[in-house]
């Protein structure tokens, strides 16, 4: 049975509230007819609104809030229906929530998740469609994790709630209408590792959140070409899996990084820093990146297809610049023919996904 990406993350708060009273689950919209993208649907029905319930419109103290039910052994989870309203409590997540353990000598744990919603779609502007899981990575003392599947979500929030470190969950808007076939049997990595999405030879793609369902795009089109690209979900963005990307790198001798975020002073930049410093002279081409530019994110649906790397386009800067033999035109065909865009604006992913949420 193939389920949503809003049923696995239900059911993992769903699971988690019933296994242990400790848990608690609020914030803007998780008690209202949207249930956050759904996700949060039945649970302050189920489990009572003195455990799941609404905030004010004052993120940063009730992130303070958060930080002291954390340090008095609660497990809170605090969402933002967007990760830009993060920013107001800033100064509680950067100086307290992410500093505590250490300067308390360990003394006090933060078992703490912080679920923000970020990415492209509908008009959401600059103000609305940030992803600053880079921002977060650079804090000592937090831990930033990016599902990018289904059971991805599933695991990788279960993990994060029961964590004693506050963990920065990012969460990309246009996951929730993604599906995954429901498989038992499948054994994820824990918190900190990558997971492997797809084997192969000729490329490695180092990808995170959202930016992996377009890397095994992107590797399908290629398979079909002879190409056969090894495509690598970091999961953990903050520590992120070493040790899984160079042994993937050093095979292939060639790797791409495509992010959700901007190229410049992030992600992509520290893992080509690290593949550079590691196998500069096993890699047979220099690392290819793609990501957003430095630029604030249109709201106009026309100047957002602009903003965003395209497929198309990441498939011709892939023949150029490693120098594959393929023709542009078969691979943009194959493209299109397995993957028809749903909607007549790229910038929307599905009719179902309509706007401000």
């Amino acid at each position: 049975m193939s389920l949503t990406y809003t049923h696995y993350i239900n059911k993992a708060f769903d699971e988690s509230l019933r296994d242990d009273p400790r848990v608690l689950l609020f914030g803007l919209g998780v008690g209202d007819v949207g249930a956050v993208f759904g996700s949060t649907a039945n649970l302050q029905s189920k489990y009572g609104s003195d455990r799941v319930f609404e905030i004010p419109l004052s993120e940063n103290a009730v992130t303070g809030m958060a930080l002291g039910l954390a340090m008095q052994g609660f497990r809170p989870v605090m969402m933002h229906q967007r990760a830009d309203f993060s920013f107001t409590s800033a100064e509680q997540i950067i100086n307290q929530i992410a500093k505590t353990s250490y300067m308390s000598g360990d003394v006090y744990k933060v078992p703490l998740v912080i679920r923000m919603i970020v990415g492209r779609g509908w008009g959401q502007g600059p103000t609305h469609a940030q992803s600053p899981h880079a921002i977060f990575s650079h804090i000592p003392g937090l831990q930033v994790v990016a599902p990018a599947t289904p059971i991805d979500g599933y695991h990788l929030m279960k993990e994060s709630i029961y964590s004693d470190n506050p963990v920065i969950f990012i969460e990309h808007r246009w996951l929730h209408q993604t599906v995954e076939k429901s498989n038992n049997e499948l054994i994820m990595p824990n918190i900190n590792e990558a997971r492997i999405m797809k084997s192969g030879s000729d490329l490695t793609l180092i990808s995170l959140s959202y930016g992996v369902i377009e890397s095994l795009k992107i590797a399908e089109v290629l398979a079909e070409l002879n190409l056969k690209v090894e495509v690598i979900n970091l999961r953990s963005i903050q520590p992120w899996d070493k040790s899984t990307v160079i042994q993937s790198v050093t095979k292939t001798k060639k790797a791409m990084l495509l992010d959700t975020g901007h190229i410049e002073f992030g992600v992509t930049g520290e893992i080509s820093s690290v593949l550079y410093s590691e196998l500069f002279n096993s890699m047979s081409h220099p690392i290819l990146r793609f990501g957003l530019p430095m630029e604030p994110t249109p709201s106009s649906a026309a100047l957002a297809i602009d903003h965003y790397p395209s497929i198309e386009n990441m498939l011709q800067k892939i023949k150029i610049h490693f120098g594959f033999k393929f023709d542009l035109k078969d691979a943009i065909k194959i493209f299109v023919d397995k993957f028809p865009y749903k909607t007549k604006h790229q910038d929307q992913p599905d009719v179902g996904v309509i706007g401000p949420f």
